[in-house]
């Protein structure tokens, strides 16, 4: 007999197509292709109108700043010439303090707009924040479905302050243990309630961060003269490298390098009850960033409109002790005390800027605010109280679980690189195996393939003809 989980899961395209307003299936071309751009584009919102749904919430045209304390400090190390410049777009100027209140705002917007008499959205982070706060703003009401605690009942304080937040913006916060039943409990009570699904991964979510590429695009050609040579992603699910990207490349910065980053929690297991606390990290990292690019449709939505490979030039890794050293860099050399998961990218961008010309540019493309549960003293202190180590010395024998080990001097930061032709693979074989066995993959499927990676057809047959060999 199925159980209750599964039989709901079962359901997930009926009670999603309900609860967003939008039939997936007209998209689908094939048990691998679907149409990818049409779905983006069937809410009917130009950039410019979803610029104005986000005035009205409160949210956008965030201070873009040039970090000119830390960019003399990567300088002081890197070789003559080298060191570009670094920029960050302070995001916790937002409503709810996060880039995520993008993602929000078109949501609630969609769900005023059709009628929904409330929202719902499964997340232990910033986006419960973001939907709970434009709700409020919309007069809808809210339910936030959060995993929050290991099986001791003990939960990580960033989660708890992300808790106290929601419910401080009036909304009804449904708190459970690590597990798999995030998604399916949140299905459920969509289809008791009949309230509107505010999606990370919908198209109208992806879409609302296209702004902030757009944004950074424009804004920097004003400062500059020129679109960014990078924009530094902090990278989890892949709707922030996605949108970014997709707003980027529709602003006319198509030659502006994207780079994702997330924090190396290699060794962990994210529905793990022991390792639930022994993270310090709830998002991205490395055990949501790496899932999500080779398998997208993991998700709550039958398509995810977040497909990060197909934006990505880069894939970068960092160590909890950089992000934590850079957390603490940034609020003592340029007065900005933000959160440590937005300060990902800032690491990242820290080490590759060392190796770029000084007129070179790099853009963290947003910040977290921070307070409480979400600073980096307390996420320090939780991961001693759970038998974590945290040591001065070299980063790179950091082991995530066990000990973070925090840089005793900024040129030790040295991001890692991914291997992207290794997720690619990963990708493709993951969507061969969805689409069952023995299917022989057609021509648009190949096509649709390329896309989704950053290849060619070419690239993904040698692929396809690989994984057919055992190879």
């Amino acid at each position: 007999m199925a159980s209750r989980t599964e039989a709901v899961l079962a359901r997930k395209g009926e009670i999603m197509k309900r609860a967003l307003g939008m039939d997936y299936a007209q998209f689908e071309r094939s048990p691998i292709a679907f149409d990818y751009e049409g779905m983006m584009a069937a809410h009917g919102f130009s950039l410019d109108d979803i610029t104005r749904i986000q005035r009205a919430g409160g949210v956008g045209d965030t201070p873009l700043l040039e970090l000119r304390n830390l960019t003399d400090l990567v300088r002081s190390y890197a070789d003559p010439g080298m060191g570009a410049r670094l920029f960050v777009k302070d995001e916790a100027a937002n409503m709810a303090g996060s880039f995520k209140d993008r993602r929000a705002s078109v949501s609630i917007h969609v769900a005023k707009a059709k009628g929904y008499l409330g929202v719902i959205a499964a997340t232990s982070g910033n986006y419960g924040a973001a939907v709970s706060s434009q709700a409020a703003r919309a007069s809808l009401k809210c339910i936030i479905c959060q995993e929050a605690f290991d099986s001791r009942h003990v939960g990580q304080p960033e989660i708890i302050e992300k808790s106290r937040i929601c419910e401080a913006f009036g909304a009804e916060v449904v708190q459970m243990t690590v597990g798999p039943e995030l998604f399916s409990h949140m299905l459920e009570l969509l289809d008791e309630t009949g309230y509107f699904a505010a999606s990370l991964y919908s198209s109208f979510g992806i879409s609302g961060i296209e702004t902030l590429g757009a944004e950074i695009a424009r804004e920097m050609t004003a400062l500059t003269g020129a679109a960014p040579s990078a924009v530094v992603v902090t990278h989890a699910g892949g709707g922030n490298t996605t949108g970014t990207a997709r707003g980027l490349k529709r602003a006319g910065a198509t030659s502006t390098q994207v780079v994702s980053a997330s924090v190396d929690l290699s060794g962990l297991h994210m529905a793990s009850d022991s390792d639930f606390n022994r993270k310090s990290f709830t998002t991205g990292h490395t055990g949501f960033g790496v899932p999500f690019a080779t398998w997208p449709d993991r998700a709550d939505v039958p398509r995810n409109a977040a497909r990060a490979l197909r934006y990505m030039d880069r894939y970068l890794t960092v160590s909890q002790g950089e992000v934590f050293y850079v957390t603490e860099a940034m609020a003592k050399l340029e007065g900005l005390e933000r959160g440590p998961s937005g300060n990902t990218a800032m690491a990242a961008a820290m080490s590759i800027a060392r190796d770029m010309p000084r007129d070179a540019t790099v853009v963290v493309q947003e910040t977290e605010y921070t307070g409480a549960g979400k600073h980096h003293w307390a996420q320090l202190n939780f991961a001693r109280e759970n038998g974590v180590q945290v040591v001065a010395g070299d980063p790179s024998t950091n082991v995530p679980g066990k000990t973070i080990v925090i840089p005793q001097a900024p040129e030790q930061i040295r991001a890692k690189e991914m291997d992207l032709s290794k997720m690619r693979r990963s990708y493709v074989r993951n969507a061969l195996q969805h689409a069952g066995e023995g299917y022989a993959p057609s021509a648009d499927d190949i096509a649709f393939l390329a896309a989704d990676t950053n290849t060619t057809p070419e690239a993904v047959e040698e692929i396809v003809a690989g994984l057919a060999a055992g190879a």
